[in-house]
């Protein structure tokens, strides 16, 4: 059932992301970071107008693994998760022109440096035919369905789908508010324990606890502000921590952030 929230802000707190690396100049559009089950490496993407390839960064943001996906384009990759199997999933439902109602999740099983090349399996997703087409940029796994959350500055909405292999019409579970302006949602994470997820912007993340099921905006919603405005397009987190990218533009950003959570 549709239901929708007015955001109630309960708390805030600072956040001051620290640079722990340069991302590579050969990747100025990373649009998204994540780490699996079963690799060390931070795995990250470029989105719309680059090519069909994941990449596994150490610490230091070298290049340790480059990995063709043969069968899947990028239309525009816009975020990843994973599950508790070490697969990678890939979001490709960026849609900036909102001229698109049919969408994909593509699953990378188990990526690991060793592999040059692999071949992608596919969940696709249509909106109901009652929705307003969105830009979507922004998702995770969680409990057995991803959970796909739009851009919009006013009136966000959920999206939920089945992890499963096939076409499915996405369910919207829920439409919001946040508080502030340009407050676009860039990025999606759910903690390693399921009890905290967060969503990111350029300048501030949220952090929202507490919640039943998928009842997510029934939840206390913390503002978390950053020190500074980039383009941040990436978040996960891992052990209390988040780990944020941005995109390099106007000489700034092409970064990844640690940020320790209170």
């Amino acid at each position: 059932m549709l239901t929708l929230f007015i955001a109630t802000f309960i708390a805030c707190q600072n956040g001051n992301p620290k640079i722990i690396a340069n991302l590579p100049s050969s990747l100025p559009e990373v649009s998204a970071i994540e780490k699996t089950t079963t690799s060390n490496l931070f795995w990250v993407i470029q989105d719309a107008g680059n090519n069909n390839h994941i990449y596994g960064l150490d610490n230091q943001g070298n290049i340790k693994a480059d990995i063709t996906v043969k069968n899947a384009k990028n239309r525009d990759w816009e975020d990843l998760t994973s599950d508790n199997e070490g697969n990678l999933y890939i979001g490709d439902f960026g849609n900036n022109h909102k001229d698109e109602t049919h969408f994909t999740i593509i699953k990378i099983i188990n990526p690991q440096t060793n592999i040059k090349n692999t071949k992608a399996e596919f969940i696709h997703f249509s909106l109901p035919k009652d929705v307003k087409t969105k830009d979507f940029e922004a998702f995770f796994v969680h409990h057995g369905y991803f959970y796909v959350f739009s851009k919009e500055t006013k009136k966000f909405m959920t999206l939920k789908i089945p992890n499963r292999i096939g076409n499915h019409e996405a369910e919207v579970i829920s439409e919001f508010n946040l508080n502030g302006k340009n407050n676009k949602i860039t990025s999606a994470a759910m903690s390693q324990d399921g009890k905290r997820l967060y969503l990111l912007n350029h300048d501030k993340v949220w952090e929202i606890s507490g919640f039943e099921n998928d009842n997510f905006f029934k939840g206390k919603i913390t503002s978390i502000p950053f020190d500074h405005n980039t383009q941040k397009e990436g978040v996960f987190e891992i052990n209390n921590t988040l780990y944020i990218t941005d995109e390099y533009k106007k000489n700034e950003g092409g970064n990844l952030y640690e940020l320790p959570l209170d």
